[in-house]
């Protein structure tokens, strides 16, 4: 991995099932659960990016606030349909941000983390 690259994310949740739910359904993320970890939830993009949603005593609550993660996929309607049908909601429907640069959408997972949606 080159320097300065992201190596892992860390996110929140206050339901690690629910969580892992949402995500498979609507991103295809996979999961694992770590022996002695339990309250860390590991998971893996599609491209090979990983990260965890930690639900464990020191955890902060899912935030609409903070930095946004965006998260490339192929038809951001359709992305937004199926979040709303995984239990979560739009906050900022697709917007263009120009043709050299596509679209983008601002949305709330399950649990009330504020993500983003990119397409070109």
């Amino acid at each position: 991995m080159p320097k300065g690259d992201f190596c892992h994310i860390g996110l929140f949740t206050t339901d690690p099932q629910e969580t892992k739910a949402f995500y498979e359904k609507v991103f295809g993320w996979t999961f694992e659960l770590i022996p002695g970890f339990e309250s860390y939830l590991m998971f893996t993009t599609p491209s090979g990016l990983g990260g965890g949603f930690d639900s464990g005593p020191n955890a902060e609550p899912p935030t609409a606030t903070g930095p946004i993660l965006h998260i490339e996929v192929d038809d951001i309607d359709a992305t937004l349909a199926e979040i709303g049908d995984a239990g979560g909601k739009t906050i900022a429907p697709k917007t263009k941000i120009s043709d050299a640069f596509g679209h983008y959408a601002v949305f709330a997972d399950n649990v009330g983390n504020r993500m983003a949606l990119w397409s070109q």
